[in-house]
């Protein structure tokens, strides 16, 4: 074989190569598809609940139909991870609003510190951030299933003797379709030197998708 055909079996070997890496191994992006949203198999059942809100209004997963719904846990006194989402969240609220879909997308917080957690607390708390979000909180008996139910976890991590005690609690925000049913998280980000919550470009860049009509 000549030197000429050695280098034009290599060249031709090379391309079917790069081609088999771009479909195997680096595939091309499916637009169609949320690219951060961790997705559940299938959509979760929530736990049946009873909590109130910010307001004073008893509400029920009732509240939750009918409407897209970014859920996220906390307590007021949280001082890092809780406020950074909170403001993350308010910040991207107006883009959220201007999504195209049938339903309306809402913001939850959490709270899963009752005890401290009153209705005026609460209120004031989020009314800080965005006077359209909803700050909900109830008995760790409604709590604690209904965060399961979500995927995910909160454990207090000292003596609530003590007035300045911290809560241990998932960062994730979770989506919540208009069945009442969570379809998965956008879990956070971790990088050297910062805190680890939840991207709000990754959902702001995930929900066209999602909720579209």
């Amino acid at each position: 074989m000549n030197q000429r055909a050695v280098a034009g079996l290599a060249a031709g070997l090379a391309l079917i190569l790069g081609v088999i890496g771009a479909v195997y191994i680096a595939p091309p992006t499916d637009d169609t598809q949320p690219q951060h949203l961790q997705q559940f198999p299938q959509p979760r059942e929530l736990t049946d609940f009873t909590l109130t809100d910010h307001h004073g209004n008893t509400v029920t997963p009732q509240a939750l139909k009918g409407q897209w719904t970014l859920a996220f846990l906390g307590y007021t006194f949280c001082p890092d991870i809780c406020p950074t989402t909170m403001a993350a969240l308010s910040g991207a609220y107006p883009k959220i609003q201007q999504l195209e879909s049938d339903k309306p997308v809402k913001v939850w917080f959490i709270s899963v510190d009752p005890n401290r957690d009153t209705t005026a607390r609460l209120n004031d708390y989020v009314s800080y951030f965005n006077e359209e979000f909803t700050a909900v909180s109830g008995e760790h008996a409604e709590l604690f299933p209904l965060v399961r139910s979500m995927g995910m976890m909160y454990a207090m991590a000292q003596s609530t003797d003590d007035p300045n005690y911290l809560v241990n609690h998932s960062a994730s925000v979770v989506l919540i379709n208009p069945d009442a049913k969570v379809i998965g998280r956008f879990k956070p980000v971790s990088e050297p030197g910062t805190l680890a919550v939840a991207d709000v470009n990754q959902i702001l860049a995930d929900l066209p998708v999602i909720v579209a009509p």
